[in-house]
């Protein structure tokens, strides 16, 4: 029975997919293999380590399931470029088709940022170590933020404030910028992987960087996040400042242990702490007034309830009151935040 039971256990969508590499040819699943994406390839690789010992009722239900839905499909796509150019070049001949064939291709989406993410931090630190820092600010902005700032601090100190600064000051990037950026790394890049060329227009015109994004790649840091910090203040006070809100916010005081709260709280007037705990997670707002005497605790909800319905407006700017005594604690040395013996 429980052999049973276990042949009809539903499988999830990677485990189908995995079961299907399993039974293919080497060769085959190498090929599906090279068309994914790094994190794909990691899921559907540990799926397949997962499925390797199942039943055979279960390999009969994912090939039923297969077959299922690729009969719902039809072949209407299978090579289609090479149907389209045999019509063209019949209809055109061999010239003219290329002419046009030129024009409606669609653009290959391979491009060399592309092949960035299947490189170690190490090593597209070595790419950019030594290009102009608009161009690190443009492959960091374009990578995954933890791989961003394992790659940031591998660079020199020095120009990691300015490369922080032009992340958070990107904004849209033009076709232009990314195919300049792929012409310098192309020669680099091709030592570990190839490109189809021409990608920059798939992804030519997006929204990159920003302030946001800077804060992400910096709370990745594993240390020396109060050293980058200064050195951009220096550099720009109300960007480092734009940065700061996006790496530090209300939530985050929950991070705080007891003795910290509860020395940030004796520093805040009751009226903004009121509207700021109307927008709170209901975790931190039970820590913090799990750190009052019960007397206080209740005076406060009281005054929550009497208040009633507020904009979020007031409560963000509380909130921001609050986060800004927090951090001036935390210069002075009364608080600790953030990771280790750093302080924001």
């Amino acid at each position: 029975m429980a052999d049973d039971n276990e042949s009809r256990k539903e499988l999830s969508g990677t485990q189908s997919a995995a079961i299907l590499m399993m039974l293919m040819s080497k060769e085959e699943a190498a090929s599906i293999l090279s068309r994914l994406d790094p994190d794909e390839v990691q899921r559907l690789g540990e799926a397949m380590f997962a499925v390797s010992d199942i039943s055979q009722q279960q390999i009969e239900t994912v090939l039923d399931n297969f077959t299922t839905r690729a009969r719902a499909r039809t072949t209407l796509g299978f090579d289609a470029d090479k149907q389209i150019r045999s019509i063209m070049e019949l209809a055109l001949g061999e010239e003219r088709a290329e002419n046009v064939m030129a024009r409606i291709t669609p653009v290959a989406h391979t491009t060399v940022l592309d092949t960035l993410k299947w490189m170690d931090a190490r090593t597209i630190a070595t790419l950019i170590e030594n290009e102009h820092p608009q161009i690190a600010a443009l492959v960091l902005a374009c990578l995954d933020p933890v791989v961003a700032a394992d790659v940031l601090e591998q660079l020199d100190d020095a120009l990691q404030p300015d490369i922080i600064y032009r992340i958070a000051t990107l904004d849209t990037v033009s076709v232009e910028a990314l195919e300049e950026l792929e012409r310098l790394l192309l020669g680099q890049v091709s030592r570990v992987g190839s490109t189809n060329g021409g990608g920059a227009n798939a992804i030519g015109g997006a929204h990159r960087g920003g302030a946001a994004e800077a804060a992400q790649i910096v709370n990745n840091m594993s240390d020396g996040e109060q050293r980058l910090m200064k050195a951009v203040s220096k550099m720009d006070k109300s960007l480092a400042r734009a940065i700061e809100d996006e790496m530090f916010v209300f939530d985050d005081l929950n991070d705080l242990d007891d003795r910290n709260l509860g020395t940030l709280l004796r520093a805040i007037d009751n009226d903004i702490l009121v509207v700021a705990l109307k927008g709170a997670q209901e975790e931190l707002k039970s820590r913090m007034l799990g750190c009052m005497s019960k007397r206080a605790a209740e005076a406060i909800e009281d005054e929550m309830a009497e208040r009633g319905p507020m904009r979020i407006s007031e409560v963000q700017d509380a909130q921001k009151q609050i986060l800004n005594i927090a951090r001036k604690l935390a210069e002075s040395g009364t608080i600790m935040l953030g990771k280790g013996d750093d302080y924001v």
